[in-house]
């Protein structure tokens, strides 16, 4: 039940800071927007690890270097929903955005990349995926 509620939360901060990126977007540019984001996300992480008094940040050289540029990949999001969201709108932006999450899960899953177990995909996860595209052409149409 936990991992479903923090999954709620995070979607629904994603979305916030969607509308939020583009809104600074529009007014200081969009890569400025993706700088100041990931610089208040980096503050907030920061000061939750010095309350938390957690020190396992330390254990960063037990993490493969190809992990450990996860964070960059932020800057690549921030730029892609700010510039979806001025071009296709909020709604359609997210609805995008989730069916190509949802893609790139599904293949991690069935061929097992980045060390997750490979999982052999059912009937039902077909089904789901088309009718979330099928919901998405039918949103931009």
């Amino acid at each position: 039940m936990k991992g479903i509620i923090f999954a709620f939360l995070g979607g629904a901060c994603l979305t916030l800071q969607g509308v939020a990126n583009a809104q600074i977007g529009e007014r200081m540019g969009t890569w400025q927007a993706a700088t100041l984001t990931q610089f208040t996300g980096f503050l907030l992480a920061l000061l939750i690890l010095i309350a938390l008094r957690d020190r396992s940040w330390r254990k960063v050289t037990q993490v493969k270097p190809m992990y450990r540029i996860g964070g960059a990949f932020a800057a690549v999001i921030i730029f892609g929903n700010v510039t979806s969201i001025h071009l296709i709108g909020i709604t359609f932006s997210i609805s995008a955005l989730l069916i190509a999450q949802l893609g790139v899960t599904f293949l991690i899953d069935s061929v097992g990349w980045f060390g997750m177990a490979k999982k052999k995909p059912s009937v039902p996860q077909y089904v789901g995926i088309g009718t979330m595209i099928a919901g998405i052409l039918i949103l931009g149409s």
